[in-house]
């Protein structure tokens, strides 16, 4: 499975999650797996994991990166995708780059042009704004 096939896995799940916020992360790949929904490697294991373990710290990340943007109007697509990429830039092991260029194309691919255009302005404020610290 290459990185970007990983990556889609990974969003996979986390979207499935946003549906069933009460079941936890086992269930919900248990189910997608079941299902021959999903198949998680190594890397989209790790990434998800991260990214429901430290949620709330990564939404304070998106919110504060948000521009006239409030958390509730965000997309399920977008904000999946958003927690993805916040995870992967605080795991660090993939130029920001890339993680931000993935991003976009899995909401072109999942929502649309809009959702991606926003999606990379959010992750632009938040690299910026890493590299200023």
């Amino acid at each position: 499975m290459t990185r970007h096939e990983a990556r889609e896995q990974a969003f996979l799940v986390l979207f499935d999650k946003s549906f069933h916020p009460d079941q936890t992360l086992e269930e919900v790949i248990s189910v997608a797996a079941e299902d021959e929904m999903i198949t998680l490697d190594k890397f989209a294991n790790s990434v998800v994991s991260f990214a429901c373990e430290n949620e709330e710290k990564i939404d304070t990340i998106i919110e504060q990166n948000l521009r006239g943007w409030k958390m509730s109007r965000i997309s399920r697509v977008s904000l999946s995708v958003l927690r993805l990429a916040v995870a992967e830039l605080l795991i660090g092991e993939a130029p920001e780059g890339v993680i931000a260029n993935e991003a976009v194309e899995l909401c072109k691919l999942y929502s649309g042009k809009e959702d991606a255009s926003f999606v990379n302005g959010v992750l632009g404020e938040y690299i910026r704004g890493r590299k200023s610290e």
